[in-house]
């Protein structure tokens, strides 16, 4: 009975993800094959957003002079590709968990994608009462076309010239919290000039530059409402982080510049379904599963950057592309002093 508990659960709940819409979220078979399924299911989607985290972290490679300043909105965005669509579901993988037609071993949408047509697995769980039962479920459906494939983020974001060749810099998103959902993100990185380094530097036209830059993201989703189950303080939290490491070059022109560089994004993104959920079979049975199980994803990328810069006076528009394990894009609308 409480591998079937557990997939009442995780049917019954809906999760958060990809900005705030919520999916059914499906599995069965107990925790084990919980945490299998929904850590493929989830992992495309968490890993697109910490791509779409780490970018335009920079627009130059020449550092601000001690007491410069700029202040940026930018919107980024990671790109869906077909791949991440999908994940291999092996049921040789699962303790409880059959497809009703097909082989053993198909692809499935992720929390990307769309199972076009609809699949089906039969779920296998112990009745107390009447001992080995199974079911028939449909597997969840991903974001899909609805998605119009991006994954975006926006941030603001402030650069502040110090001395010897540093750069400073900071962004965030204002926390946004109601009733059911809770979000922030914020960041910080350092940028270091190395075009003095070398003797010749006078007469290249380019600067050179190293950054390092850490990004956070924190989520909270109230289930209590929405499960259906009844329990104490039932929850869905996300909590991500990331790191950049960064080589650029950049022209050193007057209005128009091109910058560009090769980095690499290591970060990891863990997810808890917590809380209280007691489920019942109406008659025989009633249980308690306590924080039922965490997921998590990693990322571990290179990733080249190619970019533009206009600076008008105080006003600076830039765009970026990056081509990493998500391709990812970025506008920012910058105003800044020196």
């Amino acid at each position: 009975m409480k591998k079937l508990a557990l997939f009442i659960i995780l049917c019954a709940c809906t999760i958060s993800v990809k900005a705030q819409n919520d999916i059914d979220v499906l599995l069965a078979g107990g925790i084990e094959d919980a945490q299998r399924f929904t850590n493929d299911y989830l992992a495309p989607g968490t890993n697109g957003v910490m791509h779409s985290m780490n970018a335009n972290w920079f627009n130059s490679a020449k550092v601000k002079p001690l007491g410069g300043f700029e202040i940026s909105v930018m919107v980024n965005a990671s790109l869906i590709k077909d791949e991440h669509k999908t994940f291999n579901l092996n049921t040789a993988d699962y303790n409880n968990v059959e497809f009703v037609q097909g082989p053993s071993s198909q692809l499935v949408s992720s929390v990307l994608g769309e199972n076009n047509p609809p699949i089906f697995v039969e779920i296998e769980y112990e009745d107390p009462v009447f001992g080995s039962q199974t079911t028939q479920v449909e597997l969840p459906e991903g974001i899909g076309s609805n998605s119009a494939n991006l994954l975006p983020t926006a941030f603001i974001q402030g650069a502040l010239g110090l001395s010897n060749g540093l750069e400073l810099k900071a962004r965030f998103v204002p926390k946004f919290e109601n009733e059911d959902v809770s979000l922030s993100m914020y960041g910080a990185g350092l940028q270091m000039e190395i075009t003095d380094w070398f003797p010749t530097s006078k007469m290249w036209p380019v600067a050179l530059s190293g950054l390092v830059a850490y990004s956070h993201l924190d989520g909270s989703y109230n289930l209590l409402e929405s499960s259906g189950i009844d329990g104490e303080n039932q929850r869905l939290e996300n909590n991500t982080n990331t790191w950049l490491f960064q080589v650029l070059a950049s022209t050193k022109l007057p209005v128009i510049n091109f910058y560009g560089g090769i980095g690499y994004i290591k970060g990891k993104s863990e997810s808890d379904l917590l809380g209280d959920y007691r489920v019942t079979d109406g008659i025989f049975f009633t249980e308690t599963i306590t924080d039922p199980f965490s997921v998590s994803s990693d990322v571990s990328a290179v990733r080249g950057t190619i970019g533009t810069k206009l600076k008008l006076g105080f006003f600076r528009l830039n765009a970026e592309y990056h081509l990493s394990e998500f391709d990812a894009f970025s506008v920012g609308v910058n105003f800044g002093f020196r």
